[in-house]
């Protein structure tokens, strides 16, 4: 029974780990063998620039030997023997370092690929989620507009209707007070009549 729970605690985690990237193992063999690329450029670099300096120091003593130019000749091909097992190393190296990279891109892409259905769900599902939103707001906004329409209507149709009123007014005031007025003249002229 342990012994199950321990397969699929490491199963599980395996899943996981290839989920989230390379694998603990992976990415500690891309490292040492990183390191190793380092260290073999490093020692490639020193050894070249031992080579120099050793060429140089020669090629200082040949100017005071008695076989100048045979002298010259031993000590360049000391230089270029030295020279090309420093380049050599520097160049493994480099292999090295260009081979890891070269295996993190694939993994990297193998990674993206196997991911990019589900991102490509995901984009989806947001792509969906912001038109819902956009409709949304959308629908908010015309609502608010028609909204403001049937307000801005409403109130046009009851100053209409306040002036109309108020227009009635008006006319059954100036009625009323032509009534008025045209009374008053016949009771003046009445009053006028009876008192000459």
């Amino acid at each position: 029974m342990a012994a199950c729970l321990i397969a699929l605690a490491a199963w599980c985690g395996a899943a996981t780990a290839g989920e989230d990237g390379p694998s603990a193992e992976q990415q500690a063999d891309w490292a040492a063998r990183l390191d190793k690329a380092a260290a073999l450029q490093a020692d490639g670099k020193a050894r070249q620039a031992e080579a120099e300096r050793v060429f140089a120091a020669k090629d200082a003593e040949c100017q005071h030997s008695f076989l100048v130019n045979a002298c010259h000749s031993a000590a360049n091909k000391e230089y270029i023997g030295a020279s090309r097992i420093g380049k050599n190393l520097e160049n493994e190296g480099k292999a090295i370092e260009r081979q890891v990279k070269k295996e993190q891109l694939s993994d990297r892409d193998a990674r993206r690929a196997a991911a990019a259905p589900q991102r490509l769900e995901e984009l989806r599902q947001r792509e969906a989620e912001t038109s819902a939103e956009r409709d949304e707001k959308a629908a908010r906004a015309a609502a608010t507009l028609a909204d403001k329409e049937r307000k801005a209507a409403e109130g046009a149709k009851r100053k209409a209707a306040d002036a109309e009123r108020l227009r009635k007014k008006q006319e059954e005031h100036d009625a009323k007070v032509a009534a008025k007025k045209a009374q008053a003249e016949r009771r003046a002229a009445q009053a006028a009549e009876r008192h000459p």
